[in-house]
């Protein structure tokens, strides 16, 4: 990890040492442990059973693709690859896995990319497989949005995003801070269509049911190398936040607000008043954003990494909000370097807690409940 450069396929420095469970705040309402022993997880969603679905990076592997293709740049690669990544049910207590196999990667520094999010899409599960592709240390697997039989666990490649970016480059490239198959790590459904943020290159790709890929904004074209990894939509805008550049500089990061047209003639969320003929308008005030979704007070909110000056650390994550006036407001403290959230139909907020953490701390990721109350 570079001074002053982003890692965006590796999330955090951490020792293991270092991971000793927090939680402690005076100001968060009580979190409920609702699932343990996960391996670094990631997005998360309720699916059509009630369930709650959980992407899991994996462990790595031992495959070598030196001499194959390009490998990313020390120190952060090259990556070892393997098919460690997997995506677990959590239901009435229980933990299943569901599906298995997918492509899953370590860095130098010992991080990790697997399967990146989970989305549904007409009832159908689909995963997100940002651990693949040969400068990943998998030549057999691309970087890859795949659907998932949920009955069986049997799963199919429907897009190489790989593929993909490699032919349609973003304008602006990091050469110092490039994966040549990008570090996907959000997955959405809007419209019929999926949509993908890709935080290396920067940019926003939309996936039909079919397969079709296309960009639906180079968000680097405008705004530079700033890491954008999450995105929501509300009312014909999509809500991208950004990670932005190690070490922490905090509430540097934004969220993104990205329309077609002139923002005068939409509905922005509450608290995103600012208008004007732009494409792209902004929120400032975040840090370390990777996780954005809209809570049952049709509020904004914002899951972020690590909320401290230098590198991520345990008990430095947080989830806040924007409210009605605009002000950021803090509504879960503690966390330690979580990677995705989601609220469940009933309003409660879920998130995956020690997502990002080195080798050999694997198997310590868990899922925590939290009863939020509104805000405005």
């Amino acid at each position: 990890m570079k001074p002053g450069k982003v890692t965006s396929g590796a999330l955090v420095l951490l020792t293991a040492a270092a991971l000793a469970p927090s939680l402690a705040s005076a100001q968060q309402p009580t979190p409920t442990v609702i699932a343990t022993g996960l391996e670094a997880p990631r997005g998360l969603r309720f699916g059509p059973d009630g369930a709650l679905y959980v992407a899991e990076a994996g462990l790595g592997g031992k495959n070598s693709t030196a001499g194959q293709c390009t490998q990313v740049v020390p120190p952060v690669g090259p990556y070892t690859g393997g098919s460690s990544g997997r995506i677990s049910r959590v239901k009435n207590g229980q933990v299943t896995t569901v599906a298995s196999g997918f492509p899953s990667a370590q860095d130098a520094m010992g991080d990790l990319i697997g399967v990146a999010d989970v989305a549904f899409l007409d009832g159908n599960l689909y995963a997100l497989l940002a651990g693949g592709g040969c400068s990943h240390g998998n030549a057999n697997a691309p970087a890859a949005v795949a659907k998932v039989d949920r009955a069986s666990g049997k799963w199919q490649v429907i897009a190489d995003l790989s593929a993909f970016i490699k032919k349609h480059p973003a304008k602006f490239e990091s050469p110092d801070d490039f994966e040549p198959d990008g570090t996907f790590y959000s997955l959405i459904a809007l419209n019929g269509d999926l949509l993908t943020v890709e935080p290396n290159h920067g940019q926003v790709l939309s996936v039909s049911r079919g397969g079709t890929i296309k960009q639906v904004i180079d968000i680097s074209a405008s705004q530079g190398h700033i890491v954008p990894t999450s995105i929501a939509a509300y009312r014909g805008a999509l809500y991208v936040g950004n990670l932005n550049l190690f070490p922490i500089d905090p509430q540097w990061a934004r969220i993104l607000t990205i329309a077609k047209g002139d923002f005068d003639d939409l509905d922005l969320a509450p608290g995103f008043e600012q208008k004007g003929p732009r494409v792209v308008n902004s929120k400032a005030g975040f840090t370390t954003v990777v996780g954005v979704d809209f809570g049952p007070d049709g509020l904004v909110y914002a899951l972020e990494l690590s909320d401290g000056p230098g590198f991520p650390n345990v008990g430095l994550g947080k989830v806040v909000r924007v409210k009605h006036s605009g002000d950021i407001e803090e509504v879960v403290t503690g966390l330690n370097v979580p990677t995705g959230m989601t609220f469940a139909p009933d309003g409660r907020l879920y998130v995956s807690d020690f997502g990002a953490v080195p080798a050999p701390a694997f198997g310590i990721g868990r899922i925590l409940r939290f009863d939020v109350a509104g805000g405005w």
